[in-house]
């Protein structure tokens, strides 16, 4: 059986896993069939596809070396054991789905199998079913989890394939002893770097803000909105008021945390709202299927009542941390766990996941999608809604989507923390609108 290591940084995902706060990415991909669907035979056709895809044969090993875990293929695995079935009560709507959706990705995915499941969600309105995607953030980073999804879909379905585990495991070095001197030398170099990493993440730690509706005490509990935004509209603000459709996002999102805080009776002024912006660093020809992350970290112009400054602000940071790139910076601290040994992520990870809140108040992601028309089993995909796991003692987490002429706002919160997401979700239409309208 083919094994190789885990990387660390993927290794630092399943560390900061607990009960309340699972590390697993997710999906909500709403597909428009031509006839009522045939749930069985879609179900069947997810099996297959999944059981040729050879990163979701993998699961977990432990070695004998501690903090030595690896990947494997998992024994007898049966891809239909993680595809399951739900109904809604006919005719089910987005809120119906989202309900659902918040149930299903409460749930911590079973360690001892490969780390996935895909839940096929039918009797919403039309005909129209669902499929929510699970992925460990372990096995997969956001593009690695695009590229999967990919393959369930009609036309894409890879050909039976060895797995290809990630990395090359530590007797590479003892079979290539080349290869141990030049990584001695690449870490040597990168000392440096890392140190700069290290320093900045300190400096930019901060003390929690009291009674602030962003950090939340550990619930199992989840509520998810999924907020679909007119493409065009977000292009028009684009084009009045510059940027890039990313910094319109963020600006949006900034004016709806400003509305959401206001109907909490929190001054806008007094409660600063940090958020991390992953970014990936993995390169085109990267098969390995190792997270390969950083991160910038952008401070939303909350307290700014012009909607069109709170753009402005937005477009300087973000020019400000492309310009430094992904290496420096205190956004850059999944590099650092990336060079971080096992056995540290295993002692260290608690008190990492609770200073997560120290750093950053909010996860925004972007989920770059292909723009082309898919299907499954003849249904035409209409609306893709990323999900992103929620850490620990934050309230609530952003993911966002292109597909075709529609911008997709997954948020993913902490129900005790944010019983009126309702208010949330629909401050970003009005934000929207608000810029929009601005000449």
């Amino acid at each position: 059986m083919t094994t190789s290591e885990v990387s660390a940084l993927d290794w630092a995902f399943l560390c900061l896993e607990q009960e309340t706060t699972p590390m697993h990415l997710g999906a909500v991909a709403v597909f428009r069939p031509p006839e009522p669907a045939d749930r069985l035979r879609l179900l069947a056709l997810l099996a297959e596809r999944a059981q040729r895809i050879a990163r979701l044969r993998l699961r977990i090993g432990q070695s004998w070396l501690p903090g030595q875990a690896h990947w494997a293929e998992a024994p007898g695995f049966d891809a239909s054991e993680h595809v399951h079935s739900h109904q809604l009560p006919t005719p089910g709507g987005r809120a119906e789905l989202a309900g659902l959706a918040a149930e299903l990705l409460a749930d911590p995915l079973d360690r001892r199998r490969p780390l996935w499941e895909l839940h096929l969600i039918t009797g919403l309105d039309g005909d129209r079913f669902a499929v929510l995607v699970k992925f460990h953030h372990a096995l997969a980073d956001g593009r690695e989890a695009v590229e999967t999804g990919l393959a369930l879909l009609d036309g894409f379905a890879p050909a039976e394939q060895e797995p290809a585990c990630p990395g090359g495991g530590p007797l590479q070095f003892l079979r290539r002893p080349g290869k141990l001197i030049g990584a001695v030398r690449g870490t040597l170099s990168k000392s440096g770097e890392t140190l700069g990493i290290a320093s900045s993440v300190v400096r930019n730690m901060r003390m929690p803000v009291p009674d602030s509706p962003l950090r939340a005490s550990s619930s199992t509990a989840r509520r998810v909105a999924l907020v679909p935004i007119d493409l065009a509209d977000l292009r028009r603000i684009r084009a009045k008021h510059g940027g890039t459709t990313n910094d319109v996002v963020l600006a949006v999102l900034a004016g709806a945390f400003r509305r959401w805080l206001a109907t909490r009776g929190h001054p806008v002024g007094e409660l600063p709202v940090r958020a991390l912006i992953p970014v990936c660093r993995r390169r085109g020809d990267d098969v390995s299927g190792n997270n390969r992350l950083s991160g910038y970290l952008c401070d939303l112009p909350v307290d700014e009542p012009d909607p069109v400054a709170r753009l402005q602000a937005i477009r300087a940071a973000m020019r400000r941390n492309k310009s430094a790139g992904p290496l420096r910076g205190p956004g850059a601290f999944p590099v650092l766990a990336g060079r971080v040994p096992q056995i540290v992520h295993q002692v260290a990870a608690p008190l990492a996941g609770q200073s997560a809140a120290l750093l950053f108040d909010t996860v925004i992601t972007n989920v770059p999608l292909p723009d082309f028309p898919a299907t499954l089993g003849g249904a035409a995909l209409a609306e893709l809604y990323p999900v992103a796991p929620l850490a620990a003692g934050q309230a609530l987490a952003i993911a966002v989507s292109q597909y075709r002429d529609t911008v997709h706002v997954g948020v993913h919160a902490n129900r005790a923390a944010l019983p009126d997401l309702e208010k949330f979700s629909g401050a970003l239409p009005l934000a929207v609108a608000e810029l929009g309208d601005l000449s």
